[in-house]
């Protein structure tokens, strides 16, 4: 089976495994977090299957992770206040889906280091 077919993201892509979407674009998609670590937590993910950080060549493609992060937080009220974007690359930089994602955490002030 192929990355792409097992990939968690990619299935949610697809419409197999059902999540609550805030945000899409054509190349990139948000949707809440199950587990969520703050009052508002969305996972933007690109349409586009990259595994990690590491394997991206297209330097647009964090960029449009990140506009969209701050699209939401902006369209949700969190802009002015502040919130959080997180990269998590390979598993001991706390990565367990292997399609790259952004976190957008916002709602209560964050502490540093994160942990």
């Amino acid at each position: 089976m192929s990355a792409t077919n097992s990939c968690l993201f990619c299935r949610i892509l697809r419409g197999e495994i059902p999540a609550q979407i805030v945000y899409e674009t054509p190349h990139v998609v948000a949707f809440r977090d199950i587990a969520p670590q703050a009052p508002y937590h969305v996972v933007i993910i690109p349409r586009e299957h990259v595994a990690t950080l590491n394997d991206t060549r297209d330097p647009g493609l964090v960029g449009r992770l990140a506009i969209a992060a701050a699209e939401l937080a902006e369209r949700e009220g969190f802009a002015a206040a502040g919130y959080r974007t997180v990269i998590n690359t390979n598993a001991d930089g706390g990565q367990t889906v292997f399609h790259l994602h952004a976190h957008l955490l916002a709602g209560r002030k964050m502490s540093w280091p994160p942990g």
